[in-house]
Protein backbone atom coordinates (compact mmCIF):
# COMPACT_ATOMS: atom_id res chain seq x y z
CA UNK A 1 0.00 0.00 0.00
CA UNK A 2 1.54 3.79 -0.97
CA UNK A 3 2.59 5.55 1.66
CA UNK A 4 -0.07 8.80 2.38
CA UNK A 5 1.91 10.94 4.39
CA UNK A 6 2.33 11.73 7.84
CA UNK A 7 -1.21 12.14 9.21
CA UNK A 8 -2.40 11.37 12.34
CA UNK A 9 -5.62 8.47 12.94
CA UNK A 10 -7.20 10.80 14.75
CA UNK A 11 -7.26 13.39 11.85
CA UNK A 12 -8.71 9.96 9.54
CA UNK A 13 -10.95 8.39 11.65
CA UNK A 14 -12.32 11.50 13.24
CA UNK A 15 -16.27 11.81 13.14
CA UNK A 16 -17.57 15.13 12.15
CA UNK A 17 -19.85 16.71 14.85
CA UNK A 18 -21.81 19.91 13.34
CA UNK A 19 -21.13 21.46 10.56
CA UNK A 20 -18.63 19.61 8.26
CA UNK A 21 -15.55 21.83 7.18
CA UNK A 22 -13.53 20.57 4.14
CA UNK A 23 -10.59 21.74 5.02
CA UNK A 24 -8.99 22.58 8.54
CA UNK A 25 -7.06 25.94 8.36
CA UNK A 26 -5.44 26.03 11.82
CA UNK A 27 -4.39 22.26 11.05
CA UNK A 28 -3.64 22.56 7.22
CA UNK A 29 -5.36 19.22 6.95
CA UNK A 30 -8.26 17.76 5.05
CA UNK A 31 -11.17 16.20 7.20
CA UNK A 32 -11.84 13.24 5.49
CA UNK A 33 -11.18 9.93 5.11
CA UNK A 34 -10.75 7.32 2.57
CA UNK A 35 -13.88 5.43 3.45
CA UNK A 36 -16.70 8.54 3.38
CA UNK A 37 -18.31 8.40 0.05
CA UNK A 38 -18.96 11.74 0.56
CA UNK A 39 -16.07 13.08 1.49
CA UNK A 40 -14.37 11.36 -1.57
CA UNK A 41 -17.12 12.90 -4.25
CA UNK A 42 -16.15 16.11 -2.73
CA UNK A 43 -12.61 15.62 -3.32
CA UNK A 44 -13.85 14.72 -7.22
CA UNK A 45 -15.80 17.90 -7.51
CA UNK A 46 -12.45 20.00 -6.11
CA UNK A 47 -9.91 17.92 -8.40
CA UNK A 48 -12.86 18.45 -11.38
CA UNK A 49 -12.83 22.21 -10.11
CA UNK A 50 -9.33 22.73 -10.39
CA UNK A 51 -8.23 21.05 -13.64
CA UNK A 52 -10.88 23.91 -14.88
CA UNK A 53 -8.35 26.49 -14.00
CA UNK A 54 -5.26 24.76 -15.87
CA UNK A 55 -3.64 22.77 -13.53
CA UNK A 56 -2.60 19.29 -14.55
CA UNK A 57 -3.60 15.97 -12.98
CA UNK A 58 -0.13 15.59 -11.19
CA UNK A 59 -0.28 19.05 -10.36
CA UNK A 60 -3.90 18.54 -8.73
CA UNK A 61 -2.46 15.69 -7.22
CA UNK A 62 1.07 17.39 -5.44
CA UNK A 63 -1.31 20.20 -4.23
CA UNK A 64 -3.77 18.41 -2.76
CA UNK A 65 -1.10 15.77 -0.90
CA UNK A 66 -0.01 19.02 0.56
CA UNK A 67 -2.70 20.77 1.46
CA UNK A 68 -3.57 17.18 3.18
CA UNK A 69 -0.35 16.43 5.11
CA UNK A 70 1.95 19.78 5.66
CA UNK A 71 5.22 20.24 4.52
CA UNK A 72 6.97 17.79 2.77
CA UNK A 73 9.99 16.91 1.42
CA UNK A 74 10.08 16.37 -2.83
CA UNK A 75 11.05 12.65 -2.05
CA UNK A 76 7.99 12.76 0.54
CA UNK A 77 5.84 13.88 -2.45
CA UNK A 78 7.21 11.59 -4.72
CA UNK A 79 7.04 8.18 -2.80
CA UNK A 80 3.20 8.91 -1.58
CA UNK A 81 2.47 9.73 -5.19
CA UNK A 82 4.43 7.24 -7.16
CA UNK A 83 5.82 10.12 -9.32
CA UNK A 84 9.50 10.09 -10.83
CA UNK A 85 11.86 12.17 -8.76
CA UNK A 86 12.36 14.46 -11.89
CA UNK A 87 8.98 14.85 -12.71
CA UNK A 88 7.50 15.78 -8.63
CA UNK A 89 10.66 18.98 -8.45
CA UNK A 90 9.12 20.31 -11.97
CA UNK A 91 5.74 20.12 -10.77
CA UNK A 92 6.38 22.01 -7.29
CA UNK A 93 8.42 24.40 -9.04
CA UNK A 94 5.29 24.92 -11.69
CA UNK A 95 3.21 25.10 -8.50
CA UNK A 96 5.63 27.51 -6.62
CA UNK A 97 5.67 29.87 -9.49
CA UNK A 98 1.95 30.34 -9.65
CA UNK A 99 1.70 30.79 -5.96
CA UNK A 100 0.00 27.54 -4.87
CA UNK A 101 3.10 25.94 -3.22
CA UNK A 102 6.21 27.93 -1.21
CA UNK A 103 9.39 26.16 -0.18
CA UNK A 104 10.09 25.72 3.78
CA UNK A 105 13.30 27.35 4.90
CA UNK A 106 14.55 23.97 6.34
CA UNK A 107 17.41 21.88 5.27
CA UNK A 108 16.64 19.77 3.89
CA UNK A 109 14.44 21.50 1.62
CA UNK A 110 10.60 20.93 1.89
CA UNK A 111 7.16 22.17 0.05
CA UNK A 112 3.92 23.57 1.72
CA UNK A 113 0.65 23.68 0.52
CA UNK A 114 -1.05 27.65 -0.02
CA UNK A 115 -4.33 28.06 2.09
CA UNK A 116 -7.18 26.54 -0.34
CA UNK A 117 -9.17 29.55 0.09
CA UNK A 118 -6.42 31.78 -1.31
CA UNK A 119 -5.24 29.09 -4.16
CA UNK A 120 -8.91 29.74 -5.80
CA UNK A 121 -8.42 33.42 -5.21
CA UNK A 122 -5.07 33.35 -7.04
CA UNK A 123 -6.17 31.07 -9.53
CA UNK A 124 -9.31 33.45 -10.03
CA UNK A 125 -7.50 36.19 -10.37
CA UNK A 126 -4.76 34.80 -12.76
CA UNK A 127 -7.64 34.16 -15.44
CA UNK A 128 -9.17 37.42 -15.03
CA UNK A 129 -5.44 38.91 -15.89
CA UNK A 130 -4.85 36.93 -19.12
CA UNK A 131 -8.58 37.99 -20.05
CA UNK A 132 -8.22 41.60 -19.84
CA UNK A 133 -4.70 41.75 -21.64
CA UNK A 134 -6.07 39.59 -24.38
CA UNK A 135 -9.49 42.81 -24.45
CA UNK A 136 -6.94 45.29 -24.37
CA UNK A 137 -4.86 43.60 -27.21
CA UNK A 138 -8.50 42.66 -29.20
CA UNK A 139 -8.12 46.15 -31.29
CA UNK A 140 -4.34 46.00 -32.07
CA UNK A 141 -4.93 42.19 -33.59
CA UNK A 142 -8.16 42.98 -35.63
CA UNK A 143 -6.19 45.83 -37.41
CA UNK A 144 -3.20 44.02 -38.15
CA UNK A 145 -6.03 41.28 -39.71
CA UNK A 146 -7.60 44.15 -41.49
CA UNK A 147 -4.45 45.45 -42.69
CA UNK A 148 -3.85 41.97 -44.65
CA UNK A 149 -4.77 41.85 -48.44
CA UNK A 150 -8.42 41.19 -48.96
CA UNK A 151 -9.49 39.06 -51.75
CA UNK A 152 -11.99 40.56 -53.73
CA UNK A 153 -15.36 38.21 -53.41
CA UNK A 154 -19.30 38.81 -53.77
CA UNK A 155 -21.47 38.26 -50.81
CA UNK A 156 -23.23 35.33 -50.55
CA UNK A 157 -25.54 33.91 -48.52
CA UNK A 158 -24.57 30.16 -47.78
CA UNK A 159 -26.15 27.48 -46.10
CA UNK A 160 -23.93 26.20 -43.30
CA UNK A 161 -23.92 24.53 -39.79
CA UNK A 162 -21.87 24.37 -37.01
CA UNK A 163 -21.62 21.41 -34.29
CA UNK A 164 -21.20 22.54 -30.76
CA UNK A 165 -19.57 20.76 -27.71
CA UNK A 166 -19.92 22.07 -24.06
CA UNK A 167 -22.07 24.11 -22.20
CA UNK A 168 -19.74 27.38 -22.62
CA UNK A 169 -20.05 27.31 -26.53
CA UNK A 170 -23.77 26.04 -26.49
CA UNK A 171 -24.13 29.61 -24.00
CA UNK A 172 -22.23 31.96 -26.10
CA UNK A 173 -24.44 30.52 -29.46
CA UNK A 174 -27.59 30.94 -27.95
CA UNK A 175 -26.46 34.65 -26.59
CA UNK A 176 -25.41 35.58 -30.25
CA UNK A 177 -28.82 34.15 -31.54
CA UNK A 178 -30.61 36.35 -29.08
CA UNK A 179 -28.49 39.63 -30.05
CA UNK A 180 -29.08 38.86 -33.67
CA UNK A 181 -33.17 38.65 -33.32
CA UNK A 182 -34.65 41.32 -34.67
CA UNK A 183 -38.44 40.27 -34.92
CA UNK A 184 -39.08 36.89 -33.32
CA UNK A 185 -37.61 34.32 -30.99
CA UNK A 186 -39.65 30.50 -30.88
CA UNK A 187 -38.19 28.53 -27.58
CA UNK A 188 -39.24 24.79 -27.60
CA UNK A 189 -37.27 23.80 -24.31
CA UNK A 190 -37.77 20.80 -22.41
CA UNK A 191 -37.14 21.37 -18.39
CA UNK A 192 -34.24 20.49 -18.56
CA UNK A 193 -32.72 22.51 -21.25
CA UNK A 194 -34.72 25.26 -19.82
CA UNK A 195 -32.91 25.27 -16.45
CA UNK A 196 -29.53 25.65 -17.92
CA UNK A 197 -30.70 28.34 -19.97
CA UNK A 198 -31.89 30.07 -16.38
CA UNK A 199 -28.57 29.29 -14.65
CA UNK A 200 -26.78 30.55 -17.64
CA UNK A 201 -28.45 34.10 -17.37
CA UNK A 202 -29.78 33.64 -21.08
CA UNK A 203 -33.44 33.89 -19.86
CA UNK A 204 -32.96 37.10 -17.87
CA UNK A 205 -31.38 38.62 -21.16
CA UNK A 206 -34.31 37.09 -23.10
CA UNK A 207 -36.85 39.23 -20.49
CA UNK A 208 -34.65 42.42 -21.00
CA UNK A 209 -34.92 42.15 -25.06
CA UNK A 210 -38.85 40.96 -25.14
CA UNK A 211 -38.75 44.75 -23.45
CA UNK A 212 -36.01 47.21 -25.15
CA UNK A 213 -36.35 45.58 -28.92
CA UNK A 214 -39.69 44.85 -28.78
CA UNK A 215 -38.88 41.37 -29.67
CA UNK A 216 -42.17 37.93 -30.12
CA UNK A 217 -41.10 35.69 -27.40
CA UNK A 218 -42.40 32.42 -27.72
CA UNK A 219 -41.93 29.77 -24.68
CA UNK A 220 -42.95 25.93 -25.32
CA UNK A 221 -41.93 23.43 -22.43
CA UNK A 222 -43.00 20.41 -20.52
CA UNK A 223 -45.12 20.84 -16.87
CA UNK A 224 -42.77 19.70 -14.50
CA UNK A 225 -41.27 21.17 -11.34
CA UNK A 226 -38.15 22.43 -12.93
CA UNK A 227 -40.16 23.97 -15.53
CA UNK A 228 -42.74 25.73 -13.19
CA UNK A 229 -39.72 27.21 -11.15
CA UNK A 230 -38.17 28.73 -14.73
CA UNK A 231 -41.63 30.22 -15.85
CA UNK A 232 -42.40 31.48 -12.14
CA UNK A 233 -39.20 33.30 -12.22
CA UNK A 234 -39.40 35.08 -15.48
CA UNK A 235 -42.09 37.47 -16.69
CA UNK A 236 -42.91 36.57 -20.21
CA UNK A 237 -46.51 36.67 -21.37
CA UNK A 238 -46.48 33.79 -24.39
CA UNK A 239 -45.74 30.93 -22.27
CA UNK A 240 -47.70 27.23 -23.74
CA UNK A 241 -47.17 23.82 -22.40
CA UNK A 242 -46.73 20.64 -24.18
CA UNK A 243 -49.39 17.80 -23.64
CA UNK A 244 -48.00 14.81 -21.24
CA UNK A 245 -47.70 12.60 -23.86
CA UNK A 246 -45.18 14.73 -25.63
CA UNK A 247 -41.97 13.42 -24.59
CA UNK A 248 -38.61 12.69 -26.05
CA UNK A 249 -37.96 15.72 -27.87
CA UNK A 250 -34.99 17.80 -27.93
CA UNK A 251 -34.89 21.63 -26.95
CA UNK A 252 -34.27 24.12 -30.19
CA UNK A 253 -34.10 27.78 -30.55
CA UNK A 254 -35.74 29.50 -34.04
CA UNK A 255 -34.98 33.11 -34.28
CA UNK A 256 -36.23 35.46 -37.33
CA UNK A 257 -36.54 32.10 -39.95
CA UNK A 258 -32.58 32.48 -40.08
CA UNK A 259 -30.94 31.01 -37.42
CA UNK A 260 -31.69 27.58 -34.99
CA UNK A 261 -29.94 26.31 -32.75
CA UNK A 262 -30.60 22.55 -31.89
CA UNK A 263 -30.11 20.66 -29.06
CA UNK A 264 -28.14 17.22 -28.63
CA UNK A 265 -28.24 14.56 -25.86
CA UNK A 266 -24.52 13.25 -24.69
CA UNK A 267 -22.97 10.87 -22.15
CA UNK A 268 -23.00 12.14 -18.92
CA UNK A 269 -18.98 12.89 -19.01
CA UNK A 270 -18.83 16.76 -18.56
CA UNK A 271 -18.35 17.25 -14.97
CA UNK A 272 -19.55 16.13 -11.68
CA UNK A 273 -22.55 17.76 -9.39
CA UNK A 274 -22.67 18.83 -6.60
CA UNK A 275 -24.65 16.04 -5.22
CA UNK A 276 -21.74 13.89 -6.92
CA UNK A 277 -23.54 12.82 -10.23
CA UNK A 278 -22.18 13.01 -13.24
CA UNK A 279 -23.97 15.44 -15.37
CA UNK A 280 -25.25 15.37 -19.16
CA UNK A 281 -22.42 16.36 -21.92
CA UNK A 282 -23.80 19.47 -23.42
CA UNK A 283 -23.58 19.45 -27.57
CA UNK A 284 -25.67 21.13 -29.99
CA UNK A 285 -25.86 21.67 -33.39
CA UNK A 286 -26.62 25.46 -35.29
CA UNK A 287 -27.59 25.89 -39.14
CA UNK A 288 -29.42 28.62 -41.01
CA UNK A 289 -30.53 26.13 -43.49
CA UNK A 290 -34.31 26.91 -44.47
CA UNK A 291 -35.46 23.72 -45.26
CA UNK A 292 -34.71 22.48 -41.66
CA UNK A 293 -35.51 25.46 -39.91
CA UNK A 294 -38.97 25.38 -41.93
CA UNK A 295 -39.83 21.49 -40.46
CA UNK A 296 -38.46 22.62 -36.66
CA UNK A 297 -41.38 25.73 -36.90
CA UNK A 298 -43.85 23.69 -38.55
CA UNK A 299 -43.20 21.03 -35.37
CA UNK A 300 -42.97 23.87 -32.82
CA UNK A 301 -46.46 25.95 -33.85
CA UNK A 302 -48.07 22.78 -34.56
CA UNK A 303 -47.46 21.85 -30.95
CA UNK A 304 -47.92 25.66 -29.75
CA UNK A 305 -51.82 24.86 -30.58
CA UNK A 306 -52.07 21.82 -28.86
CA UNK A 307 -52.97 23.00 -25.72
CA UNK A 308 -52.22 21.19 -22.52
CA UNK A 309 -55.22 20.05 -20.72
CA UNK A 310 -57.02 22.82 -18.38
CA UNK A 311 -56.35 20.95 -15.06
CA UNK A 312 -52.32 21.08 -15.91
CA UNK A 313 -52.53 24.84 -17.21
CA UNK A 314 -54.30 25.46 -13.47
CA UNK A 315 -51.62 23.73 -12.01
CA UNK A 316 -48.96 25.35 -13.68
CA UNK A 317 -50.05 28.66 -12.92
CA UNK A 318 -50.50 28.12 -9.19
CA UNK A 319 -46.92 26.69 -9.21
CA UNK A 320 -45.77 29.59 -10.77
CA UNK A 321 -47.45 31.91 -7.98
CA UNK A 322 -45.57 30.25 -5.64
CA UNK A 323 -42.40 30.15 -7.18
CA UNK A 324 -42.16 33.61 -7.22
CA UNK A 325 -40.97 33.67 -4.04
CA UNK A 326 -39.72 30.38 -3.32
CA UNK A 327 -39.18 29.10 0.15
CA UNK A 328 -35.54 28.23 -0.17
CA UNK A 329 -33.57 29.10 -3.26
CA UNK A 330 -32.89 25.93 -5.11
CA UNK A 331 -29.57 25.17 -7.11
CA UNK A 332 -28.84 23.26 -10.38
CA UNK A 333 -28.11 19.82 -8.58
CA UNK A 334 -31.49 19.72 -7.40
CA UNK A 335 -32.91 19.10 -10.50
CA UNK A 336 -30.47 17.74 -13.16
Amino acid sequence: MKRLGKMSMATLTKESKGPFTLYDESARLWNFSRGNDDHLRSLKMIKHMLAKFGLSNNEIRVYIYLARSGARKAREVSDALSLHRTETYKILRSLEKRGLVSSVFEKPLKFIATSFEKTIDMLIKTKKLKIEFLERKKKDIVDLWLSLPQLETEPERKEVFQVLEGEEQFNLKADEILEKTRKEICIFAPDSDLLRLYYSGFTDKLEKFSKSKSIKILLLTNYTEKSCFVVGKMKLTNVRYMPPNVEGLPGFIIADHEHLLFSMKGDRDSGILESGRRKARVAAFWTNYEAFISALKTLFFKLWKTEAPSDIQESCYMQEIEMVEPRKKLTPSEFY
